[in-house]
C-alpha cells in the first residue's frame, strides 16, 4: 500500500450520499481484510477435528425455522466443504478472486452455521453477518493479488460507506448486549455468579472466582463495557484508553469463557474504528523508528463526485438502508413476544442477546397410543446426541421439533396416531425448576410457528398439581 496525498473529506453539511461515497484511506480495511480471513481460517482448522461429532454422527440435526431443507453433506463431504472454506478464507486473506472467495465463504459458513441449531453461538452469527458484508466491501483494491494482476482496480482510496458499514455490524452487538445487560437478574450478579463459580477450580484465578466484588465486577464491566466502548471509540480523545479497556475485556473473556476466536476478531475489528489511514501512520511511526527512508507518495486524486448521486449510487443507497434498518429492527422481535425472553426464547436468538441466562433441568419425552390408552417414557439412545440433549434443554422450540421428529419415528415403527407430551422442569438463572412446558399438550398436534407459542409455561409458581407431579420426578 502506498501513500497517496490526503484527501478532504466532503464537509459536514455536505448531502449524507455525499459523506458516505466520499472518498477514505482503505488501509484500516485491508488489514481488516487480512485479519479477517487469517481468523477465518483459524475457525475453519479448529472445527476439523470436530466434523465428525458435530455434524456427521448424529442421526438427527435440529434445524432452524424455514431452514429445515439444509442437511449434511453425504459421506466425505464435510470435511470437502471445510476444506472448500478454508481455500475461501486464504484467497481472502490474500486477494485472491475476492469477490468470488468471499462469496463462497458467506454460503459455506452459514450453510455450516444452519446446520445445527444445537451449535448456535451469537459470535458465529455475527462472523456469517462479517463474512455477508466482505463481499461487497472493496476490499481487495490495495495489497492484493488482485490489484497486482489487475493495475486498474488498484486504488488507495475507498468510499466512506465501506468502513462505516464495518463499523455499524460490529458496533450493533455491543450496544443492543449492553441494552439486554439492564435486566434484574444481571444487576443482581446472576448467571455469572453460577458461571463464575465453576471456574473456582483453576490455578491462582480460582480462590477469587467466588468473591462477591468479583462477580459484580464481572457483570456491571460488561454491562458499562458494551454500552460504552463504541461511543467511547467514536471520540478521538478517548478512543486510546477505550482501545486499551477493549483489549482487556477480550483477554479476559477469551480466557475466563470457551468462546474460541470471537475474541481476537472483536479486538481486530475494533481497529476499524481508528482514522483510515492508521495503518500508515503505523508503518510511518516504525519507519522513523528504525530509521528506514520515507515511503514514496501517490499523488493521484480520485475523481471529484457528481452533483447527484448516480444509478448504481441510489440502488447501493437503498441496500445500505434495507441492511441497516433489518439490522436495528430485527433483534427487538422479542418485544412482540409476551413473557419474559430469557424463559421462553421466542426471539432470544439473533438478538445479542449474549450470555444473560443459565438454564439447568430435563427433559424427558412420553408416548401415548390413543388407540389402546397405553403410555411410555420414549429411550432417546440412539435417536439424539447427549451434547444435542443438553442445549436442548431450556429451549421449547427445540423440544417441539425434537418431539416432531420422535412421533414421525414411532409413526413409522407402527404408532399411526402417536401423541407425544414432554415433562420440562427447568431452571432459571439458578431459580426453583419450574415446567417449561404444558405437561398436558400433544406436541404432535402444535407446528413449528413464529406466531406466540400458548404450549409453554410462563415462569410462575406452579400449581399444586404440577408441584406435585415435579416433585414425583
Amino acid at each position: 500500500m502506498e501513500d497517496r496525498q490526503h484527501h478532504e473529506p466532503p464537509p459536514p453539511r455536505a448531502p449524507l450520499w455525499a459523506r458516505l461515497f466520499g472518498p477514505v484511506d482503505i488501509a484500516s480495511l485491508v488489514c481488516f481484510r487480512v485479519a479477517f480471513g487469517v481468523l477465518m481460517m483459524a475457525e475453519v482448522i479448529r472445527y476439523i477435528p470436530r466434523i465428525e461429532r458435530y455434524y456427521i454422527d448424529p442421526p438427527f440435526h435440529f434445524s432452524y425455522y424455514g431452514f429445515e431443507w439444509v442437511q449434511p453433506w453425504p459421506g466425505d463431504g464435510m470435511y470437502v466443504h471445510f476444506g472448500v472454506l478454508g481455500l475461501a478464507a486464504l484467497c481472502v486473506t490474500i486477494g485472491l478472486c475476492y469477490r468470488a472467495a468471499a462469496t463462497v465463504f458467506f454460503l459455506g459458513f452459514s450453510y455450516m452455521f444452519l446446520l445445527e441449531q444445537a451449535r448456535y453461538l451469537n459470535h458465529i452469527y455475527l462472523l456469517c453477518l462479517i463474512a455477508f458484508i466482505m463481499i461487497f466491501v472493496p476490499a481487495h483494491r490495495a495489497f492484493s493479488i488482485d490489484a497486482w494482476l489487475r493495475p486498474k482496480l488498484r486504488s488507495d482510496t475507498v468510499p466512506a460507506w465501506a468502513l462505516r458499514l464495518v463499523q455499524l455490524q460490529i458496533g450493533i452487538p455491543y450496544v443492543y448486549g449492553g441494552i439486554a445487560k439492564i435486566n434484574h437478574d444481571w444487576l443482581h450478579g446472576e448467571p455469572m455468579r453460577m458461571w463464575l463459580a465453576e471456574r473456582a477450580d483453576r490455578p491462582l484465578i480460582g480462590p477469587l472466582m467466588t468473591q462477591e466484588w468479583v462477580v459484580y465486577f464481572f457483570s456491571y464491566g460488561g454491562l458499562l463495557f458494551d454500552l460504552l466502548i463504541i461511543p467511547a471509540m467514536l471520540w478521538r480523545r478517548t478512543r486510546p484508553y477505550a482501545f486499551v479497556a477493549a483489549l482487556g475485556f477480550h483477554f479476559i473473556n477469551g480466557n475466563v469463557f470457551t468462546i474460541g476466536i470471537f475474541p481476537w476478531v472483536m479486538a481486530a475489528a475494533t481497529l476499524m474504528y481508528f482514522p483510515p489511514d492508521w495503518p500508515r501512520r503505523f508503518r510511518d511511526f516504525l519507519g522513523r523508528l528504525l530509521r528506514l527512508p520515507p515511503a514514496a507518495s501517490r499523488p493521484a486524486a480520485p475523481p471529484p463526485l457528481p452533483p447527484r448521486p448516480s444509478r448504481a449510487q441510489k440502488c447501493l443507497l437503498a441496500f445500505l438502508g434495507v441492511y441497516t434498518a433489518w439490522q436495528l429492527l430485527f433483534p427487538l422481535r422479542h418485544w412482540l413476544y409476551p413473557g419474559d425472553v430469557a424463559w421462553t426464547e421466542e426471539g432470544h436468538k439473533f438478538s445479542w442477546r449474549m450470555k444473560l441466562r443459565d438454564k439447568g433441568g430435563s427433559v424427558s419425552f412420553h408416548a401415548t397410543d390413543p388407540s389402546t390408552g397405553e403410555s411410555w417414557k420414549i429411550d432417546l439412545r440412539g435417536r439424539v446426541k447427549k451434547w444435542q440433549l443438553s442445549e436442548m434443554t431450556g429451549r421449547p422450540e427445540m423440544i417441539l421439533q425434537l418431539a416432531h421428529h420422535l412421533g414421525e419415528q414411532l409413526r413409522a415403527e407402527g404408532v399411526p396416531d402417536v401423541e407425544i407430551r414432554a415433562l420440562a422442569p427447568v431452571s432459571l438463572n439458578g431459580r426453583e425448576p419450574q415446567f417449561l412446558i404444558d405437561p398436558e399438550v400433544d406436541l404432535m398436534k402444535v407446528e413449528r410457528s413464529l406466531l406466540p407459542a400458548t404450549w409453554i409455561r410462563p415462569e410462575a409458581p406452579l400449581e399444586p398439581a404440577a408441584q406435585a407431579r415435579l416433585s414425583e420426578m
